[in-house]
């Protein structure tokens, strides 16, 4: 899929290092196309980061996809250049008069707080809802999953004792979802949070239908039944070492904690982790983007 980014983007220059089909905006209006108009929430710290993980996930594919990022009006993100998000980034003021193909809302550091207790949760819930007319199909990551479901669903979470840190295994209970098309019966995936969702209430909902199952780390993908909502409760997106920059830095901070499940090699964190969940995550990001969003949203949006 060719990924119509600005030329200045940080993220440019490691994709293309990874051999990721980007293409410039100068040369995608030259193309009879209609992309995919993406849209992506980010309230992660680290943003330039998240931007890569991203991207890279909405490469697997032959269709052309434009992507916006925004940032939140009500905060000021204390962990990126004031320039980089006046350069690369816009505001939900700026982008609630149009309509998107598809969204994207990632996690945030902000799960120990009551919802209604978070900085930007009217701002959030703002955009949550003007997403379900606006939006052909929105994916939620770990706290954005946490926070579809209360806005959307009225289930909440809990917080757990400890902090649940490192790759578990998932067993698909819907294998032919188009979802997991070509995702094996057994998976693995990341996960990193204090918090868990109501298992008991997302079965008893109606609208909701969970994927599959972990033991350890509950539901990965939940979705709803009409697809306009994919929750995923982990971090597929994740880099191979983003779960051991997590622990080095709760080290730092004197948390207690522990080191991430079945994620370094021979439980050594002195030995660098490897990315064992990188074919799920290019097929997870491939299928929601054919079926649940190219396959459903209109060539014009009057169209709907």
């Amino acid at each position: 899929m060719p990924i119509n980014i600005p030329k200045a983007l940080p993220a440019r220059s490691i994709l293309e290092k990874e051999n990721i089909f980007l293409m410039e905006t100068e040369r995608a209006t030259t193309q009879d196309i209609r992309p995919l108009k993406i849209l992506v929430l980010n309230l992660m710290p680290e943003k330039e980061r998240t931007e890569t993980q991203i991207l890279r996930l909405l490469s697997n594919s032959p269709l052309q996809v434009h992507v916006d990022f925004i940032h939140t009006e009500s905060y000021q993100s204390k962990n990126v250049p004031k320039s980089h998000l006046e350069q690369f980034y816009l505001t939900f003021s700026d982008v609630k008069r149009d309509r998107y193909d598809g969204m994207i809302v990632t996690g945030a550091p902000v799960e120990k707080f009551d919802f209604e207790h978070v900085d930007y949760w009217e701002e959030i819930t703002e955009i949550m809802d003007w997403s379900v007319e606006n939006v052909t199909s929105t994916i939620h990551i770990c706290w954005g999953a946490q926070a579809a479901l209360y806005h959307h669903y009225g289930i909440g979470k809990s917080t757990r004792a400890n902090k649940i840190s490192g790759v578990f295994s998932h067993q698909l209970i819907e294998p032919t979802h188009k979802l997991v098309r070509g995702i094996d019966d057994e998976f693995i995936a990341p996960h990193s949070r204090y918090t868990d969702i109501d298992y008991q209430a997302i079965e008893n909902e109606p609208n909701l239908l969970i994927l599959d199952h972990s033991d350890q780390a509950g539901p990965f993908l939940i979705v709803s039944r009409d697809e306009k909502h994919v929750m995923i409760t982990g971090h597929i997106e994740y880099d191979a070492d983003t779960l051991a920059r997590e622990y080095q830095r709760d080290l730092a901070k004197g948390h207690d904690i522990h080191m991430p499940t079945d994620y370094f090699p021979d439980n050594d964190s002195n030995n660098p982790p490897k990315n064992r969940w990188r074919s799920e995550a290019y097929l997870l990001f491939s299928n929601w983007l054919n079926y649940f969003v190219y396959q459903e949203t209109p060539f014009k949006w009057t169209e709907r």
